[in-house]
């Protein structure tokens, strides 16, 4: 019987296909499994495959794998899609009394089960219960006890009713008889349980929370593939700590809304994808200029223009470090993992308003739709620390006063940080301006001023590199010859491919980089290392780019560019035929 088991639901878009998933995901979690999803969706509300696969083992996965275990197929094209991750063995439930499954072909040495769907669900109260039939008809054969389905289904209807939960607690028990009555066949899946208690929560999901425990509270975004599920997910939660949600009629408006609520003094933040960022980017300038701290969230997807919007890329990463007129101070912070996205949002919040800079918070759609199961304890809300940087008062205001009285917010100091008044301070009153001022926001030309105030910007940016921690998080081998260096949503996938090196003998070290600016001096390293691969999501390999030029030597690079994440076993093959390349050149 294989560690974990591998389970997916395909079909056509408006099939139910991501609720399927998403209840089979927390019974299983529920139940006390990790869990760690994917899905396949098209950029269109019906039509077009779509698919959501779900790995679970009792101990932690962090990858897809090119393996399912059984397969729920609501069209012939799901088979075709997953051929290549089918094997012999694997279950295939389908609905053969659905017209265009009549025909199908269970490939050579798949054990196929024709359950009819939708009949057992108008049985039990209604054709649309035909996807939690297939649920019921899994947990059969995986041997997973259905009551952890229950609680899952009372969670997602239990707002409609409990007549409701009930009928779709008989269509799955409808699934599960009919395999067991119908199919005298010993399946190899015995689905362990736990006593652990996990969260479940998805990217988009964890950067949500993650601003609210920082003390986010107004959000302006527009929808956007992948990242609508941050604006989802605060809306209703955020309300509850006294802040605010708007949808803008666009992007333009959304980032100006969050810029109007930052200087008025809140925690604020929008989160797009590429092609809001690129109408973001005029009011990024004027973020920076006028020194109002901001939280961007970009999560992104393949490029350029409308490109794929449902599908996995890390191409914006030179937009996000040069985007903009002009020379624009600003930290780009990149997490490379679920819960990560958590803490660095956290931290997001803390560096916009200590060094008072726009800061992009970057995830992409692999970590954004995600979702992976967590202990509770990942997310101490008592660890969470919040700095609202050079803030005066009353008190100290006076310490800030130009010679004619007049507050100075954009004082020349030497660490190139400000004080900040909140509006409502005494003697606070100030001008703000996207044109080039003087101490106290007034526009300016004077040349003396200028260069001052460049350089008091751009300050900020070696102040905090100086006061901030910008390591890596480092895994594998420590004293292994060859170096890996990664950024993103790379991470996980990364991880389990250095297990299955280790296997094939291969050591590597691996340096996972959540900052990209600033980021770490990873001279020492490169120099070390005998053989040197930068690992992304992109053509141009836009990080290794950065790597060669901090560090003075050329390095290896593994791309992948199809719109699909990193497998585990598909990265530990491109990494060791890369490095066994170099060996040999």
């Amino acid at each position: 019987m294989a560690a974990d088991f591998n389970w997916a639901v395909g079909g056509e878009a408006g099939d139910g296909i991501d609720s399927t998933g998403k209840i089979f995901a927390q019974a299983l979690s529920r139940a006390g499994r990790h869990v760690f999803t994917s899905k396949d969706f098209a950029s269109r509300i019906r039509g077009g495959y779509t698919a959501y696969k779900v790995r679970t083992s009792v101990d932690k996965v962090q990858s897809v794998v090119d393996r399912l275990d059984v397969l729920i197929a609501l069209t012939p094209r799901t088979i075709e899609e997953n051929l290549d991750e089918l094997h012999e063995g694997s279950v295939i439930i389908y609905d053969g009394e659905r017209t265009t499954m009549q025909d199908v072909e269970i490939p050579e040495g798949m054990i196929g089960l024709d359950v009819p769907l939708k009949s057992l669900a108008e049985e039990a109260g209604g054709a649309i219960m035909r996807n939690v039939v297939a649920l019921g008809a899994a947990c059969e054969v995986a041997e997973f006890p259905i009551e952890n389905l229950d609680s899952a289904l009372e969670k997602r209807f239990k707002d409609k009713g409990q007549k409701l939960v009930d009928n779709n607690k008989e269509a799955a028990r409808a699934g599960q008889s009919y395999v067991a009555d119908e199919y005298d066949h010993e399946f190899d899946y015995d689905l362990e349980t736990t006593d652990e208690d996990y969260v479940l929560l998805n990217g988009d999901e964890a950067i949500g929370m993650g601003a609210i425990a920082a003390g986010c509270r107004f959000y302006a975004g527009y929808p956007i593939t992948p990242a609508t599920d941050v604006m989802t997910y605060l809306t209703g939660r955020i309300e509850r700590y006294g802040g605010h949600v708007v949808q803008a009629e666009d992007e333009l408006s959304a980032i100006n809304m969050a810029l109007g609520a930052a200087r008025g003094g809140a925690r604020a933040m929008t989160a797009t994808s590429g092609p809001g960022i690129d109408l973001m980017t005029e009011t990024f300038g004027l973020i920076a200029t006028s020194e109002t701290p901001l939280v961007i969230c970009n999560v992104m997807r393949s490029g350029p223009s409308t490109g794929m919007p449902t599908k996995q890329e890390q191409g914006d990463l030179n937009q996000m470090l040069y985007g903009g007129h002009g020379e624009v101070p600003r930290f780009v912070l990149a997490p490379t993992t679920i819960d990560e996205c958590f803490w660095k949002t956290v931290e997001a919040f803390n560096l916009a308003e200590k060094y008072q800079l726009p800061v992009y918070l970057t995830a992409d759609l692999s970590m954004a739709v995600t979702e992976q199961t967590f202990s509770p304890e990942t997310f101490d809300m008592d660890e969470v620390e919040v700095d609202r940087g050079n803030v005066v008062d009353e008190a100290t205001i006076d310490d800030h006063m130009s010679e004619s009285g007049g507050f100075q917010p954009h004082e020349i100091t030497d660490d190139g940080i400000s004080p900040r008044a909140f509006p409502g301070t005494a003697d606070g009153a100030h001008m703000s301006t996207g044109l080039e001022h003087d101490e106290q926001g007034r526009r300016t030309e004077d040349t003396e001023m200028r260069v001052a105030q460049v350089d008091k910007r751009n300050r900020k940016v070696e102040t905090a590199r100086e006061r901030e921690d910008w390591s890596p998080r480092e895994f594998g081998d420590e004293d292994a010859d060859d170096l890996v260096i990664t950024w993103g949503s790379n991470e996980g996938a990364l991880a389990e491919a250095v297990d299955i090196l280790d296997d094939e003998g291969q050591d590597v070290r691996v340096l996972s980089v959540p900052y990209i600016f600033p980021r770490p001096d990873l001279s020492a390293d490169v120099e070390a290392a005998e053989t040197t691969v930068v690992v992304e999501c992109n053509e141009q390999g836009q990080f290794a780019d950065l790597v060669e030029h901090d560090v003075l030597e050329r390095v290896d690079r593994v791309n992948k560019y199809n719109g699909v994440r990193y497998k585990a076993d598909e990265l530990a093959a491109e990494i060791k035929s890369t490095l066994e390349a170099g060996a040999e050149a």
